[in-house]
């Protein structure tokens, strides 16, 4: 417990106040925005890991205050698709805000080959946050929406970032402008904003951001790559965009409309652009035409602490160049490409050469790759047979067989596996053929695989079996044959990463039908992890209500312990999953049991403000006065949060309002009075608070009142007995107190009760 005299100063709202002090001494710089440095961070009392914006105000010396205005306003309302802001840290300038497990949309379009139905969700979803932004009144503009500001939770769902940090006004509007620009942003500035004068921007300026950010996420390249500056200035400015005929092939028929959609927000004229109201349902629409399949189906990042580590999809690029193939630029060999790029196939077959055939091109890709990639065996044979290695590697190791099954070409690889493909050789990271078919769920090919002789716990090199990747992804038809070629002792095998069993995987990931396969095949439903959590710990924490079931039902034990002393329902209590609670509760768990740092379920739900959550462990038993780590209570923990809803239901359940923590001997009140929080001091003193409880420093609620300028608190604790002549272990009186911290109008209300009195 801090002292009352070295307190943090007041939250406004749900905002909260900062000091360094309030995170671990360990922070890990994770990224480099336009406005500063990203570091992951611990806070103490939470035990959650937090991100922390240090912001960079040489652009604008008056960015902070601007930020702490925004953050104010947007900090009171919460969205699925928005990233949290938790407060701000005055001593470091910087905001505190959610972490985001998988980072940002830049860095996974990058790294991994997403498929369409995941390309639509995200597009989706980044047009809710959007479409939430500009509903707000009065509405809030981004200005820098890009997809290094679009994050990624743990299950690679969109949330918008760094919102609300520009302002245009008068004198700093073109430094704004030239700091964006000198940050690579051009590519999503506007033409009506390019200029040496232009008005200040709306909300069409995000709709043309949106559309380049659409044409991102369906190519996966970036816009205007190799340019200047000065061509971006020229081709924007006479209406030129990205070239919508690189998005990639084969591509579902709503394509076009989301194109449609992506060239309307781009229109040249501000007034063409839609709002983000009529876009979203747009998108929605063709989100739903998709089908969209379950949380990480259809791509793998790699994890982060405490996540499942997956090596990520490895990104296989065959796509020809335009700008080299110009009929009056090629070369014999790029004539050759040329003509696999216009799949005119028969003029390929007769112009190519041997001398074709052991070329090298750009990424150290071979013909025959090329030719894989174009999907006409006939091509393939015809290379094959001039002598093409059929095992020959691309610069990340990719063999043509890889490729193949890459874009599910069965017959294709039928023809390479005849002709001597070995389907064990993998890439770089050892990912074989049969890894990335597992990982897209393309059962022909595992089976062909399989029949090729193909081992079905082949490892990569973090010792990934195809097993874990269809378990994680949710390919149950890919399981099911796995399985019928493996051992029960080769199932309950782990990846080395996170020591994770292909159920842990499955329960994480609330795939059920494979759940019930896996213990139908004999898999121990209390296999520990590195950090000795079962699946049912990671379902409970993911909030898979059926998967608990499936678990619990099954004879998992409800109450072991991870290496933190957590059972399954402290992590469903963290996370606010009451059903889940319920049901642990249900089967025998322990609703007292206490981590190793002292901690209760009711202590962690209280933590997040999990309200219901709460009530439903006391419904259940669960002591509404245990004391936590440094003797803290769930009505220490609310109090301290502010959360005057949730003070009232823990004394409506019996809470100790006189309880001490173990520090400096603070009651609930003095907490209370801390944070700000009127009415619930207002709860407190209703259900027979001590309005003089001394802490150790002989501080009372009402000194703790008088440091933060609290008039409102300071009235009430007067009105109801609080004694202004106390004095503190300093010999303060709260008048003194008021005066030495500059709340002088404090000091009046203090004087005048003393003289009424």
């Amino acid at each position: 417990m801090t002292a009352f005299m070295d307190y943090p100063e007041p939250s406004n709202g749900l905002l909260k106040y900062f000091k360094k002090d309030d995170f671990e001494t360990d922070r890990i710089k994770v990224a480099e925005g336009t406005f500063g440095q990203i570091y992951q961070v611990k806070v103490k009392l939470w035990r959650e890991k937090c991100a922390l914006k240090v912001l960079d105000t040489s652009a604008c010396p008056h960015m902070y205050k601007r930020v702490m205005k925004a953050a104010s306003n947007i900090a009171k309302v919460k969205f699925k698709y928005i990233v949290c802001i938790y407060g701000l840290c005055n001593e470091a300038l910087a905001i505190v805000m959610e972490y985001m497990n998988n980072g940002s949309l830049n860095n996974l379009l990058f790294n991994v080959n997403l498929m369409w139905p995941k390309k639509f969700q995200m597009i989706h979803e980044a047009s809710m946050g959007m479409n939430f932004l500009h509903s707000l009144r009065p509405p809030i503009l981004h200005l820098n929406l890009k997809t290094t500001n679009i994050l990624l939770d743990d299950h690679l769902h969109v949330k918008i970032s760094d919102f609300g940090l520009i302002h245009w006004e008068e004198e700093t509007d073109r430094k704004v402008l030239e700091h964006l620009i000198a940050r690579g942003n051009i590519s999503y500035i506007p033409p009506e904003n390019l200029g040496q004068s232009c008005s200040p921007p709306g909300p069409s300026y995000d709709a043309y951001s949106f559309g380049i950010v659409i044409w991102e996420i369906l190519t996966q390249r970036k816009p205007y790559a190799g340019c200047s500056m000065t061509t971006v200035l020229l081709q924007v400015s006479h209406r030129k965009r990205p070239s919508v005929e690189i998005i990639p092939e084969p591509k579902p028929p709503e394509c076009d409309q989301m194109v449609g959609v992506m060239q309307q927000c781009w229109s040249q004229e501000p007034q063409a652009r839609p709002q983000f109201s009529d876009t979203v349902r747009k998108t929605e629409a063709l989100s739903e035409i998709m089908k969209l399949p379950g949380p990480r189906q259809n791509s793998v990042v790699k994890g982060h602490e405490g996540e499942p580590q997956c090596p990520a999809l490895p990104i296989y690029d065959i796509s020809l160049p335009l700008p080299d193939l110009l009929p009056d630029e090629q070369s014999g060999k790029e004539a050759v490409l040329s003509l696999l790029f216009k799949k005119d196939f028969s003029s390929f077959r007769s112009s190519v050469k041997r001398e074709h055939v052991y070329t090298q091109f750009k990424g150290s890709k071979s013909l025959l790759h090329y030719t894989v990639a174009s999907g006409d065996k006939t091509s393939v044979e015809h290379v094959l047979r001039l002598g093409a290695d059929v095992n020959c590697t691309m610069a990340k190791g990719y063999t043509p067989l890889i490729v193949a099954a890459l874009n599910r070409l069965h017959d294709i690889m039928s023809l390479l596996l005849d002709h001597g493909a070995d389907p064990a050789q993998g890439d770089e990271d050892q990912w074989t053929a049969i890894h990335f078919a597992a990982q897209n769920g393309d059962d022909r090919a595992v089976r062909l695989l399989l029949n090729k002789g193909m081992l079905a716990d082949a490892r990569e090199k973090s010792g990934w079996m195809p097993l874990h990747l269809a378990c994680q992804n949710g390919h149950e038809t890919v399981v099911r044959l796995l399985l019928t070629r493996m051992s029960i002792k080769t199932i309950e095998e782990k990846e080395e990463a996170q020591g994770r069993t292909a159920l842990h995987l499955a329960a994480i990931y609330g795939h059920i039908n494979i759940t019930k396969l896996l213990l139908s095949q004999g898999a121990q439903l209390n296999a520990t992890d590195a950090s000795l959590s079962t699946p049912l710990h990671l379902s409970a924490n993911a909030g898979c209500n059926r998967i608990v079931r499936q678990l619990v039902m099954g004879g998992a034990e409800v109450d072991p312990l991870d290496r933190k002393g957590s059972t399954p329902l402290h992590m469903a209590a963290l996370k606010g999953h009451t059903g889940i609670c319920r049901q642990l509760l249900a089967q025998g768990a322990d609703p007292d049991a206490k981590t190793n740092q002292g901690w209760t379920p009711m202590h962690l739900a209280a933590i997040k403000r999990h309200e219901t959550t709460v009530v439903e462990l006391n419904n259940q038993g669960a002591s509404v006065n245990a004391p936590g780590d440094k003797g803290w209570t769930p009505l220490h923990l609310a109090c301290h949060q502010s959360e005057d809803q949730l003070v009232a239901k823990l004394l409506a359940a019996q809470a100790d309002p006189n309880v001490r923590e173990d520090g400096d001997r603070w009651t609930p009140l003095h907490m209370a009075c801390a944070s700000l929080s009127f009415p619930s001091v207002l709860h407190l003193i209703s259900h027979h608070a001590e309005v003089n409880a001394v802490s150790a420093r002989k501080a009372t609620p009402l000194h703790v009142a008088a440091q933060h300028g609290a008039v409102a608190i300071v009235k009430a604790l007067l009105l109801n007995g609080a004694d202004a002549t106390l004095r503190d272990a300093s010999g303060f009186a709260a008048v003194d107190v008021a005066h030495n911290h500059g709340k002088y109008e404090v000091v009046q209300q203090l004087e005048t009760f003393a003289e009424e009195n």
